[in-house]
């Protein structure tokens, strides 16, 4: 217990004495909030021009939470650079010459990036939400957080950025080397989906929905963007989303302990 405690505040030292955590969480920050304010204004400024299906149809949840695509990229980063930059300065040979349970300084990292991550994305997805309903207020098309649905797709918004770190974290400890690292992790959340929708129709039917972003998706979809056939039920595509992350993290966990730092 002491040994894991003490792990535990290694890493929570490491992961708040590094300036490039408190830039790319406050840019995470800025992004969840700056970007669905935005999307909220121009949306509000379109709003007389709708037809009334497209006014029926019109999100405002999913307008609100639209910077999370844009935080993704920087909390994915950081859950690289978390593993890699130790690997990169050689801290990595200090860091198992203190606590020689490899697989304990990997658990560690998870769980003092986890919170740190999971604190703020749920700080900026309530904010966004907030901050995009204020402005949605003022052409009546707001949503309550009371309303079905509502709540959970700004917790999930939280969720999803902790997932999503986690499984960057995992590939950065599999990968070892920044630069790769960070390349698959952007293959896997931009390209994969771009090859899937080359496929034929019935084979993006069959896959779109189970891909890693796609999954982890639903959980913070609202309105119509949820409950089609293309898109996993909320809590269904977290845990598919989840399992990925965990994939990731129990391949690194066995190869952290075979191979020389």
């Amino acid at each position: 217990m002491s040994v894991a405690a003490d792990a535990l505040g290694m890493e929570w030292v490491k992961f708040r004495t590094v300036r490039s955590t408190y830039w790319t969480l406050l840019f995470a920050v800025v992004a969840t909030i700056g970007i669905g304010a935005l999307v909220c204004v121009v949306h509000i400024n379109r709003i007389n021009h709708l037809s009334p299906g497209d006014r029926l149809e019109f999100d405002a949840v999913r307008f609100s939470l639209a910077g999370v695509q844009l935080a993704q990229l920087a909390v994915g980063v950081l859950g690289v650079l978390v593993m890699t930059n130790e690997y990169t300065t050689g801290v990595i040979r200090a860091t198992f010459a203190a606590v020689p349970q490899r697989r304990l300084v990997l658990a560690a990292k998870g769980v003092v990036f986890a919170v740190a991550v999971f604190v703020i994305g749920e700080i900026a997805s309530f904010a966004a939400f907030f901050v995009g309903q204020s402005i949605l207020a003022t052409k009546s098309v707001n949503v309550p957080i009371g309303n079905p649905g509502v709540l959970r797709a700004v917790i999930g918004a939280g969720l999803y950025l902790t997932v999503l770190g986690l499984f960057a974290l995992g590939l950065g400890a599999l990968v070892r080397h920044t630069a790769g690292a960070i390349a698959t992790f952007f293959g896997l959340l931009l390209v994969l989906p771009g090859i899937v929708a080359a496929l034929p129709q019935s084979w993006q039917d069959a896959i779109e929905k189970w891909l890693p972003v796609n999954a982890g998706e639903a959980i913070f979809r609202h309105g119509r963007f949820l409950g089609t056939s293309h898109s996993l039920a909320p809590w269904t595509g977290l845990g598919v989303f989840a399992a990925y992350a965990a994939v990731a993290l129990v391949a690194a966990a066995v190869l952290l302990a075979r191979r020389d730092a």
